[in-house]
């Protein structure tokens, strides 16, 4: 039964989507299968050395030599796996060669739970027990589980770069007081390097902050040949984004998302749309420059990009040169990485096949291309009367033919990728399975699948609670429990349950609960914070497997409460944030009661002539704050008045003269202005604010210190309730050297040079 995106991209590799019903490649290019059986997979990195470092989300770091699995992990970690959470990024030491450091960006559980990047210690193919030294420890996280980024890479300049995503929080992405939504780069030792462009600006660990305005980052690059590093930043509603990192830079997110006017933002290189064909998608995972040491492909792919897309399944390519985007492989299952070797081949790590694990795919380009099984038929043990079913699929040149076997012979008729032997007796049982691919260049043969039929009936498995049609607020704790019946055990023991939720969001998913095996029940508590959408569902999955090993599937969907929420404003046309998001008022939204959502009232606007500022929210909330989304649908309204009149000028008069060098600043205040705040610069820049001081009411203000023979301006601008009003008009006034008596001063005798001494001496003559 379809119970997932990922059964639905097996069924589609099973019923012939894609050219061959499997990987398809431009002609010329092969496809293998490197690595299968791995635990939900997330990142991947080939050390200089060729060995491939793979991480599964549970903590446990596989290793790949000469394209064959090492069965023992090379490094097995304690990790905080919930959701988007875990093992989630390695890299290697720019010196990996000679000191052998590696490095994981993964969640830890205490004291709470937060990303960190740690070292460790590689020898031979297993890490060195006790090798771990924490690097950088980042924020503690919300009560969210996705958007927690993860690549890591050393760039051209050996320093660390970190990718992290907003933790679910948009707004996050545009503070540089917390480490979220952002690329970060400190020192292969933990220090921050003070050349970062919001060192100044910042303290302790955001200090690390390299650009800004992200939301997923999943993956990043940098291309060999000029040190460029582009971004994959996994987009919300309608884009996916390709980012040039810039040190500095913001990319938008949450105001942003695709391609702006808004100068303030850093414009991404290239982005695409939301959809289901072979040029759109819902998520840009994997992305790699083609620039090998020794380049295999066709001279034409030098340069470009390679990039995947979790939901579609295809990876495409991109040149920066005409930034022009060419298809290359489609069907791959939920790509999450993609690498390319010393050698020129490409290698992408596909998160989910038959069973829920993962595999490593290798895509060759060779002068002719016989076929190459790309997935592999497995072995199967059904109740006597139950139906087989094997399938196996090959890449390589059109046309394919295949043709199944039994035991060493032809099966008559058995012709296509599929074979299903109906009503299996246990005469059938100790069969062996297996397929071989035929084209012009060749052919392959598959791996043999063993069939075990036993004397059993499967069992039954039923999800009691929740029941189909539950809804769900956020907040809420929902709790699930089943049975499994066996024709020959009667109940089935918690030993034989294993559950798993999934977190449904439009036509995509996140892992919420893993495969937890052992208990007939559990519970969960729906987040608050986190995915802002009403187009989710969440899917409790139940299997029962007997102490024979056959199993059954069952699941329900439940569902969120929804409401429908106005928010307007008084008057109407008026900018308000949503999430961070700039929305004009009024305007409606969709979302799921209980989650957590973010109003924001800019102010002061200004509609027309006149400046507004915000004066209250109707529930009683500050200018920003959150609200927890109502179950019934309501109206949120933003109230504004108008801003204080910007004061007036009393003197000195525009362009006057001052002798004295310590003018009198005078002005008017409206009526209810309370505080004041003066500006007063030698250019038009007004880059200085000298007088800021809200508790006083001032109308006048002594200035001091000034220049002789200099031009001044000054402003003035009041603050009434809330906001500040409009500045005033500027004024100019100039210092001239005072008139004195010589007489008096000089006290004696004197020469007409001397006189000029004296006065350039006590300041009233420039020198």
């Amino acid at each position: 039964m379809l119970r997932s995106l990922t059964y639905f991209f097996l069924m589609l590799l099973l019923t012939g989507a894609g050219a061959h019903g499997a990987v398809s490649v431009p002609p010329g290019f092969s496809v293998t299968q490197v690595a299968a059986g791995l635990q939900s997979p997330t990142a991947m990195a080939l050390a200089p050395d060729g060995r491939l470092f793979i991480c599964e989300q549970g903590g446990r770091v596989r290793l790949v030599k000469t394209d064959v699995l090492i069965a023992q992990p090379l490094l097995s970690i304690s990790v905080d796996s919930l959701g988007e959470r875990g093992l989630l990024g390695v890299a290697f030491d720019p010196n990996f060669g000679s000191n052998n450091y590696f490095y994981l960006y993964y969640t830890a559980t205490t004291p709470s739970a937060h990303n960190r990047v740690s070292r460790f210690l590689a020898d031979g193919d297993t890490a060195v027990a006790g090798s771990e030294v924490v690097i950088i420890d980042l924020d503690s996280l919300s009560g969210s589980i996705i958007h927690n980024g993860g690549a890591i890479h050393f760039g051209p300049d050996d320093k660390l770069y970190i990718a992290t995503g907003d933790n679910a929080t948009s707004v996050n992405a545009q503070s540089t007081t917390n480490v979220f939504g952002k690329m970060l780069r400190i020192n292969a030792d933990g220090s921050i390097p003070t050349d970062n462009p919001f060192y100044d600006a910042t303290a302790g660990i955001d200090r690390a902050i390299w650009a800004i305005g992200l939301r997923n980052p999943f993956t990043f690059a940098f291309q060999p040949a000029t040190g460029r590093m582009f971004i994959n930043d996994v987009g919300e509603n309608s884009w996916e984004e390709i980012d040039e990192g810039i040190a500095g830079a913001n990319f938008g997110w949450p105001a942003s998302e695709g391609f702006t006017i808004d100068l303030s933002y850093q414009n991404p290189i290239f982005a695409y749309s939301h959809g289901s064909t072979d040029t759109t998608g819902c998520a840009i995972t994997g992305g790699e420059f083609y620039n090998p040491l020794n380049a295999s492909f066709p001279a034409s792919y030098l340069g470009r990009y390679f990039y995947a897309d979790y939901c579609t399944g295809w990876i495409r390519t991109f040149n920066p040169v005409d930034s022009s985007s060419a298809p290359f492989a489609t069907g791959i299952l939920l790509p999450v990485d993609v690498h390319i070797d010393t050698g020129g081949s490409l290698y992408y790590l596909a998160r989910n096949v038959l069973g829920g694990t993962g595999f490593v795919g290798k895509i060759k380009y060779t002068p002719q291309f016989p076929p190459t099984f790309a997935l592999q038929p497995v072995d199967l043990t059904i109740p006597v009367g139950d139906t087989a079913s094997f399938t196996a699929a090959a890449s390589g040149d059109p046309p394919i033919t295949y043709q199944w076997q039994r035991d060493g012979a032809n099966i008559t008729g058995a012709n296509s990728p599929a074979f299903s032997l109906m009503n299996a007796q246990l005469s059938d049982s100790g069969s062996q399975f297996r397929c071989i691919a035929t084209n012009p260049f060749g052919n392959d043969t598959s791996a043999v699948a063993l069939l075990r039929v036993v004397i059993n009936q499967r069992p039954a498995a039923h999800i009691t609670s929740p029941s189909q049609g539950f809804f769900y607020k956020g907040g809420d704790t929902v709790f699930y429990a089943g049975t499994g019946t066996d024709p020959e055990q009667d109940s089935l023991p918690p030993s034989s349950f294993t559950w798993q939720v999934d977190f449904h969001h439009d036509e995509h998913l996140h892992p919420f609960i893993p495969p937890t095996t052992g208990s007939s029940s559990g519970s969960f508590v729906v987040p608050v914070i986190g995915e802002t959408s009403d187009t989710v569902w969440y899917e409790i999955i139940l299997v029962v497997t007997d102490s024979g090993g056959l199993s059954d599937t069952t699941f329900v969907n439940v569902f969120p409460v929804k409401s429908t929420s106005t928010v307007t404003s008084i008057p109407t046309g008026l900018t308000i944030l949503l999430d961070g998001h700039p929305r004009i008022t009024p305007f409606t939204f969709t979302g799921v009661a209980g989650i957590v959502r973010s109003l924001n009232a800019p102010s002061p606007q200004t509609p027309g002539e006149q400046s507004i500022e915000f004066a209250s929210w109707s529930d009683g909330g500050a200018a920003s704050h959150t609200i927890s989304t109502p179950q019934t649908n309501s109206t949120f309204t933003a109230a504004y008045v108008a801003s204080p009149v910007a004061p007036s000028l009393v003197s000195p008069a525009q362009n006057a003269t001052d002798q004295a060098l310590t003018p009198v600043l005078r002005w008017r205040s409206a009526s209810g202005a309370t505080a004041y705040r003066v500006q007063v610069a030698s250019d038009s820049g007004f880059s200085v604010i000298v007088l800021d001081d809200p508790t006083v009411n001032d109308t006048a203000r002594q200035l001091s210190g000034l220049n002789v023979t200099s031009s001044y301006y000054w402003r003035v601008r009041s603050l009434k309730g809330s906001g500040f009003s409009a500045w005033s008009a500027i004024r100019q006034f100039t210092t001239v050297a005072p008139l004195v008596n010589v007489k008096a001063f000089l006290q004696g005798p004197f020469t007409a040079g001397s006189m000029s001494v004296a006065l350039r001496s006590a300041g009233y003559i420039p020198p």
